[in-house]
């Protein structure tokens, strides 16, 4: 206690201002800095995280069953029943997809067509998706297109009304090199009634249409790729559904569809993690020169502490602390400054984004407690490292001389 009331006295002392005292208080300004910097990183990375994670969410269920050899399998295989009895297992839908050519005004592009069912709403949120027009993608025995605004884009839509898309797929059985257009089966003048905005690479890769339409073009009656489930607990979900399959289907999750990717986007927040911990730690040695320097301004001051008694545990303690007090005063401002410029971002979107696909419009920032406790161990472990080697290199050195 009393070695602390000795550091605090040289930190905040009002009678002695000098050199040592500005050297001070710029390293709290500098252990502040990349502090709050990291904070942010960290929540703007967490953001876009969670951004991912919702566009995905719109094509990704919580839980596939799909076949383990084979891109579709007859839908009679699965006892639908069953697997609606399930606990966890909140709603089920069939889709059949595959990939096909697109051509409109003039233009051609291959996406990915997913014909879905009847159920599907109730699985995946692909109303809140739909931006433009109608998500309404059967009326009766009309069959309708539902596409991403990327996709429109290439195929030169400008507007809706009225817009036509001709569809081709490649003809099962049979391909021939000498007459090509032979090899695929068309479907024209099917009519897009919505335009949903996610992210590009979603937009760019999806046309959602009715599972008849999917059948008849893929030459595939009956036939499913897979069955998406919504689950209130997917993990216990999973593992009572992959009992009851069997071997034949597997049962994954949604982060497990695309596991490389998300494992990209967790490496790519460590990997900024480390970089900011790096500049951090290149900011803190700011604390070494000014506990050098404090050391041996207050010679004097040791050598009356040593007359009354004092040891050098005390009196390396007392360096220590000051060490530590400029860490902690640091830490705290950066802490604290990184948190308020985050939850502004975060309720008012000041800072936009010049992409207007995305679901947000301003940087997404998502703030989590275990990253801040992160950020203040890292500090407190950098603050108590330098300021003990650095107290016990100078005073030894001097006991030397």
């Amino acid at each position: 206690m009393l070695a602390s009331l000795f550091a605090r006295r040289y930190l905040f002392s009002t009678k002695s201002r000098s050199v040592i005292n500005l050297i001070a208080a710029l390293s709290v300004v500098a252990v502040a800095i990349p502090v709050a910097a990291m904070v942010i990183l960290l929540s703007v990375t967490n953001g876009f995280e969670g951004l991912i994670h919702s566009s995905y969410s719109v094509f990704d269920a919580d839980l596939t069953v799909r076949p383990r050899a084979g891109q579709s399998f007859p839908i009679e295989k699965l006892d639908t029943a069953a697997i609606a009895s399930v606990e966890g297992v909140e709603a089920y839908s069939v889709i059949l997809e595959q990939k096909i050519l697109l051509e409109a005004n003039g233009y051609q592009t291959t996406v990915t067509l997913r014909g879905v069912d009847d159920r599907y709403p109730e699985v995946l949120p692909i109303d809140e998706a739909v931006t433009v027009g109608e998500s309404q993608y059967r009326l009766g025995e009309l069959e309708r297109l539902l596409m991403g605004h990327a996709t429109a884009y290439e195929l030169g839509f400008r507007q809706l009304l009225g817009a036509r898309v001709n569809l081709y797929a490649v003809r099962r059985g049979s391909f021939s090199t000498l007459v090509p257009f032979a090899n695929y089966k068309s479907r024209r003048q099917v009519p897009v009634v919505g335009l949903f905005a996610v992210d590009y690479a979603a937009e760019r890769e999806y046309l959602v249409a009715p599972l008849s339409l999917a059948e008849e073009l893929g030459e595939r009656s009956g036939e499913a790729s897979a069955l998406i489930l919504k689950s209130s607990h997917p993990a216990r979900t999973k593992a009572a559904l992959q009992e009851l399959l069997g071997e034949e289907f597997e049962v994954v999750g949604r982060e497990e569809l695309r596991a490389s990717f998300y494992r990209l986007v967790k490496l790519e927040k460590w990997g900024i993690f480390f970089i900011s911990l790096l500049v951090l730690l290149i900011a803190s040695f700011s604390i070494v020169g000014a506990l050098s320097m404090l050391i041996i301004e207050k010679r004097a001051e040791r050598d009356t502490l040593r007359a009354l008694g004092a040891t050098e545990h005390f009196i390396r303690t007392i360096f220590c602390r000051e060490g530590y007090l400029i860490c902690l005063l640091g830490g705290g401002i950066g802490l604290a400054v990184g948190v308020a410029l985050s939850l502004v971002q975060q309720h008012l979107g000041l800072i936009r984004m010049p992409v207007e696909t995305f679901l947000s419009n301003s940087y997404p920032v998502a703030l989590h407690g275990f990253d801040l406790l992160l950020v203040v161990a890292v500090t407190a472990l950098i603050g108590w490292g330098l300021s003990t080697l650095t107290v016990h290199h100078m005073l030894k050195n001097e006991t030397r001389i």
